[in-house]
């Protein structure tokens, strides 16, 4: 990798995005954040800002046309852009699920597709997906981003086969709950279905009270620019309870992860 890598974040409007590329851009890489509306986006020290919309093919080519353009190469993309959707998964719409997957992972799969061929190009490259506990421990209430997640874990193995011979790797990371406003603020099934509102408004009210006391994006930040710029593996777990419930999921018979993780969600 170059002295100084040219690093592509999507999503850095705020939390785990922003405070991504913040890091990288101390640690002297040359940083390009993605945001939907430039005239929106504040100015950030050590980072150059690119419209882009994940979920538009044409926005996205654009995109990274004007990062390659402007640095020449792209040593690193973090496919951060994303969000949650909380809803019992008989309350969440098609269309609700569409959105959630057309961002989650096609928007993944885009940035990617748009990105490849000057790695390959460059014959070397890092691509690391934020993925989620959830992506291997799926919890109720959260059926359809749990899902979204599996699908970024199984596309990103994949990818990481066919790639490795140009010199390139792609890798997850896994956070769980993180003190910001995309986890604190999750949006509802917009239709929601009266015989699940006693289970669901547990599950809300134990899931806020968890990324009150969750990681600071700060952590799951220094795990993916450690992911990106040294040795590589394939998953990287934030320090602290992510890390353990990876190692719980593992080597723990399921009946008691079930159980486990329907008492910390105050279930029955």
């Amino acid at each position: 990798m170059s002295s100084s890598p040219v690093v592509l974040v999507t999503g850095v409007s705020s939390g785990i995005g922003l405070v991504t590329a913040q890091r990288f851009a101390a640690q002297g890489c040359r940083v390009f954040g993605t945001v939907r509306n430039l005239q929106k986006a504040l100015p950030v020290p050590g980072l150059e800002l690119v419209a882009m919309d994940v979920r538009d093919e044409a926005s996205v080519r654009a995109g990274v046309a004007q990062v390659i353009g402007r640095a020449g190469r792209i040593d690193v993309l973090v496919n951060n852009a994303g969000f949650n959707l909380v809803g019992a998964v008989e309350e969440t719409s098609l269309a609700e699920a569409a959105g959630l997957f057309d961002t989650n992972v096609l928007g993944v799969l885009r940035v990617t597709q748009a990105v490849l061929p000057q790695m390959r190009t460059q014959a070397q490259g890092r691509i690391v997906n934020i993925s989620s506990v959830l992506g291997f421990l799926p919890a109720p209430y959260m059926g359809l981003y749990a899902a979204s997640k599996h699908a970024v874990e199984g596309l990103s193995e994949s990818l990481d086969h066919e790639v490795r011979g140009f010199g390139i790797r792609v890798t997850l990371v896994q956070p769980f709950y993180t003190r910001t406003n995309l986890e604190a603020n999750s949006p509802l099934a917009a239709a929601p279905i009266g015989a699940y509102d006693r289970e669901r408004e547990v599950v809300v009210r134990a899931v806020s009270a968890n990324v009150s006391r969750g990681d600071e994006p700060s952590r799951v930040a220094d795990t993916v620019v450690e992911a990106a710029l040294g040795p590589w593996r394939m998953r990287r777990t934030p320090r602290g309870q992510a890390s353990l419930l990876a190692k719980l999921r593992r080597f723990m018979p399921a009946g008691p992860v079930d159980k486990s993780l329907r008492k910390s969600l105050g279930l029955n």
